[in-house]
Order: C-alpha cells, then sequence, then structure tokens
C-alpha cells in the first residue's frame, strides 16, 4: 500500500491510497473460489462450476467487493501510518486505474492547539450579593402575579387595564373585520404596536378617539408592514392592579406549611441566594470562556461547525413542524448561527486539550452534590437524584457539565482575577435573557 498526503487549505488533507493489483487479484481469487463452491449455473454440477465462468460472470461484483472491502481496511492504517486524525467522515472517491486499486479520501484535520499563556488570562469576576430591598423587590412581583383587576372612575394610567371597541383602516381598507369589542390593554406591556397604550393614558370610560399611527416595517403582516393606519377607539371601562395581600392564604400558596410571613421571607430569600449562585457562576464561566477565545486563536473544521450550526437549528426546526410551518418561513439563515457554532466547537476543542493534557479528572462528588442542588426546587429531592442516576444519559449530561466546570475552576487558579461588584438585578435579568 501507497500514501501520499496533500495539503489542500490549513486543515484540508486529500489522502491517495494505492493498492497493487497483485493485493486484488490475489483477493478475488479468494473470493471467486469460495463463490464457486456455491453458486447454481445450469449445465454445471454445484461446485464443478470453472473458475473462468464464475469470473466472467461474477468478476465485476467481487471487485467492486473487493475495492470496498479494501477501502474499509486501509483508510485507517493509511491514516495512522500518517498520523492524521480526521474531524468528521471523508469523501471517498475511487479512481480509475487499469493496475491496482486507487482512491482518495478528502477529509479536515483537528487544529493544533498551544495552551501558552494560559496563566496570562485576565477574567473580571463578579460580586454580589441578596440584600433586603433585592428580596422586597421580588416579593413584590410574587404579589403582582397574583393580583387582581378593580373598576375605578379615573383617567387612564400606567399599568391600568383598559376594556374598549376599536377599528383599524390602512388605505382605505378596514383591517380588523369591522369593530374588535370587549378588547383589553395593558398599558405599559407594550403588546400593541408602538404607541397605541400611549394613547389611552388619560382617557376615562366613555371617552372616544381618534388616532394615526405606523406599523413597523418588520410587522408580521406584510400587508400593513411600513404602513400608517387610522384607529378609532371606544373605551368602556378602566381597571387598576390590585396587588395581592401577603397573608396566610397567599404564603402557603407557596409551599410554605406554617402560613407564617417570616418563615416566606426567608424562603423567597434562600431561592434568590441559591439563583444568585448559579447567575454568578455563569457569568464567571462566560468571563472565562470569552479570556479563553481571546487567548487561543484556531481555525476550525467546517464539518464540525456544520454539525453544531444543525444542532442548534434544531430546536427551531421542531417548533416549525410542531406549528406545521416551512423552515423558510422563520426566516432563520444558517449565516445567524455560524459565529455561535464556531465559537461552540472552539472552546470544545480548547477544554478537551485542557482536560488532556492537565489531566483534569471528573469529580464523582461534585458531580452528586451539583444533582442535588439541582433537586432542591422540587417537592421529593430524592426522586429527581434517583432519576439522574437511573439514566446514563442523563447523567452524563451533568458530567459534562461538571467538568467544565472543573475546567473553569482550574483555569480561575491560573488566571489574573479581579473582582467586580455589581447589582443583583442587574445579574438576574441578563442572566434571564440570555437564556441561562
Amino acid at each position: 500500500m501507497q500514501v501520499s498526503v496533500e495539503k489542500t487549505s490549513e486543515l484540508s488533507r486529500k489522502m491517495t491510497v494505492s493498492v497493487p493489483e497483485a493485493v486484488v487479484q490475489e483477493k478475488m481469487a479468494e473470493r471467486l473460489k469460495s463463490l464457486a463452491r456455491e453458486v447454481k449455473i445450469d449445465g454445471f454440477r454445484p461446485g464443478k462450476v470453472p473458475h473462468q465462468v464464475v469470473k466472467k460472470m461474477f468478476g465485476d461484483r467481487v471487485r467492486g467487493e473487493i475495492t470496498s472491502d479494501l477501502i474499509k481496511d486501509t483508510y485507517y492504517d493509511a491514516l495512522e501510518g500518517q498520523a492524521l486524525k480526521p474531524a468528521g467522515h471523508p469523501h471517498i472517491e475511487p479512481l480509475d486505474e487499469t493496475d491496482g486499486f486507487k482512491y482518495t479520501a478528502v477529509f479536515e484535520v483537528y487544529p493544533e492547539i498551544s495552551l501558552e499563556g494560559l496563566d496570562q488570562l485576565e477574567v473580571v469576576r463578579p460580586v454580589t450579593a441578596v440584600n433586603d430591598s433585592d428580596v422586597e423587590g421580588m416579593i413584590e412581583k410574587l404579589r403582582a402575579q397574583k393580583q387582581t383587576w378593580a373598576v375605578v372612575d379615573r383617567a387612564v394610567q400606567e399599568h391600568d387595564n383598559v376594556t374598549m371597541s376599536f377599528t383599524g383602516v390602512s388605505e382605505g381598507e378596514n383591517f380588523t373585520d369591522g369593530k374588535v369589542e370587549d378588547f383589553q390593554v395593558v398599558c405599559g406591556l407594550k403588546k400593541m404596536i408602538a404607541g397605541f397604550e400611549d394613547n389611552l393614558l388619560g382617557l376615562v370610560a366613555g371617552d372616544h378617539k381618534s388616532f394615526t399611527l405606523t406599523f413597523p416595517e418588520d410587522y408580521g403582516n406584510e400587508k400593513l408592514a411600513g404602513k400608517a393606519a387610522e384607529f378609532e377607539i371606544d373605551v368602556t371601562k378602566v381597571e387598576a392592579p390590585v396587588l395581592a395581600e401577603i397573608d396566610e392564604e397567599f404564603v402557603k400558596a407557596y409551599g410554605i406549611e406554617d402560613g407564617s410571613v417570616e418563615s416566606f421571607r426567608t424562603d423567597v430569600r434562600n431561592n434568590m441566594e441559591r439563583e444568585l449562585v448559579q447567575a454568578l457562576r455563569s457569568k464567571l464561566k462566560t468571563a472565562v470562556m470569552d479570556a479563553l477565545c481571546d487567548k487561543i486563536k484556531l481555525t476550525v473544521p467546517n464539518t464540525m461547525v456544520d454539525v453544531e450550526v444543525e444542532s442548534l437549528m434544531k430546536p427551531y426546526i421542531e417548533t416549525a413542524k410542531r406549528q406545521k410551518m416551512k423552515l423558510e418561513d422563520l426566516k432563520l439563515p444558517r449565516d445567524v448561527f455560524e459565529d455561535q457554532a464556531k465559537r461552540r466547537v472552539a472552546l470544545g476543542l480548547i477544554l478537551g486539550e485542557i482536560i488532556q493534557t492537565k489531566s483534569i479528572e471528573l469529580d464523582a462528588n461534585k458531580v452528586r452534590s451539583t444533582i442535588e442542588e439541582m433537586s432542591k426546587s422540587y417537592e421529593r429531592p430524592e426522586e429527581v437524584v434517583a432519576w439522574y442516576y437511573s439514566d446514563e444519559t442523563r447523567l452524563n449530561e451533568v458530567q459534562q457539565m461538571v467538568l467544565e466546570d472543573q475546567v473553569v475552576e482550574w483555569l480561575v487558579a491560573q488566571a489574573k482575577v479581579s473582582d467586580e461588584t455589581v447589582n443583583f438585578t442587574d445579574v438576574m435579568d441578563k442572566q434571564q435573557r440570555q437564556g441561562y
């Protein structure tokens, strides 16, 4: 077997493998001999079919089988002999040869990764705590979630619920299919087009108002996108929000069996502190990963990026299927995901190199404590723990997360870390927007 390798780009390789005709003929002779004992051909007794007859009838098929087997047998040996590590599956193409068998394999290889300078990483670590004002703010949010509405005899204010009827006309065409009755809008939620809710402020029940607004250019209805519209509204009712009282019934609804307001506040603080720990850990991890990407520049294999792009697009594809939509209707071109996919692939390769070269081993105790911490927010934590350990796939997801956290801890220990005091609300709001 002869092997030659051509470097066609930084990571792309074209490997040519040649097998002598003598090897091909030897394997064909063995296969044809075995076949002659099995085939049944009219005019010949079983096992007595001449070699030339078998070769004439089955030679092309057998050669195809032999060359397919030769690819399987020689490809990995050729890679090992050339010290090549392909990233992804190769594109293999047999070549027409009159003497012997030859094929090419085109693939990408993993990039070489240098870990020099890891001790020079500069990382900003966010620091904050849950203050009493943060707890009060959270309790107000919980009260708002259970708020009721009370009819008021005054002008509409921000956060009021307005019941009305309205019509909308654009370029002479009524796009509301007549008049919409008993339509409700909460001022300040910004669920209507820009300016609509502002026009409700100051009105009282029984008021009529006309105003003109322009739909945004990216509005979902193409017939209305970017166009002006005249609205006619009649206010029928104004309701003000009434926050829920923090009483025994309210407290027990959140699982506080003794109904104590003090126990409720303690439970809220504990939950906030638990979420804060996770948020700060996530922000620190992001900061470390950003510093890592800035320090170690990689050209990543396109085949790996393609796989990652498909993974990122999968939830959108599934959503489209459930809603019986075509993927193109979602307007999600591939390049939207490419930067994120390249970052993920690069970080995966870098972290893998760190784990291997620095001999970082998974800590089973940390896996256990992580699962136990995750289970605390459930009614029966012990069942959640058992659920994770009963399935290798679920357990592996946690193990990979913990191993990444261990690498982050190792990197932080090497890096130049400076603490930055941040606001609790800012940390949690950004965390929710980023989808952590």
